[in-house]
């Protein structure tokens, strides 16, 4: 769904396991990095979007997780103008996100990445909490920190809260 401002409907799915470290997942095929995401279908909410992509990218299903919280707004961001689709209508200029913040409950075995028919991610690890912030394509650096700072305090255990300005205004 591609609204009449040109921003794709998406979710985001920052996954946390007891010690607060979250799930950096790498994409099939390449050297990056990102939390698992994607579109939300037609008629479809962001909490459904929510758990058909936590399983299609991760296998986990509803069982497995505890939702613990999700940004109260809309974040955005614009795609560089290199990977913007020309000749594909509606034009798409970026995304426009809502977090989700969940807990893994079950045992980190659950997680295959290749449950679906075509997966997306070929490894994934426990990272620090702001681990992402830096080290996401620089795109998507500003709403993964908006969504970060959103979510930390439903964290299971509470962290010192990191400014990471430096790396927003590089």
């Amino acid at each position: 769904m591609i609204d009449v401002d040109g921003y794709r409907a998406n979710v985001g799915i920052i996954l946390c396991n007891q010690a607060s470290q979250v799930m950096w997942a790498k994409r099939i095929g390449q050297d990056a990095w990102q939390f698992p995401q994607g579109g939300i279908s037609t008629g479809e909410t962001p909490v459904d979007a929510m758990y058909r992509e936590l399983w299609e990218e991760t296998g986990l299903k509803n069982e497995d997780i505890a939702v613990l919280g999700s940004t109260n707004s809309w974040l955005r961001y614009k795609l560089p103008k290199r990977l913007i689709r020309k000749n594909s209508l509606p034009l798409c200029i970026g995304q426009k996100q809502i977090w989700f913040l969940l807990q893994c409950q079950s045992d980190e075995d659950k997680v295959d990445l290749s449950v679906s028919g075509k997966p997306e991610f070929d490894h994934w690890k426990w990272v620090d909490f702001w681990h992402p912030v830096e080290n996401v394509v620089f795109f998507k650096r500003r709403v993964y920190h908006c969504a970060l700072a959103q979510l930390q305090s439903y964290l299971p255990i509470a962290l010192e809260s990191a400014n990471n300005e430096s790396s927003l205004n590089g």
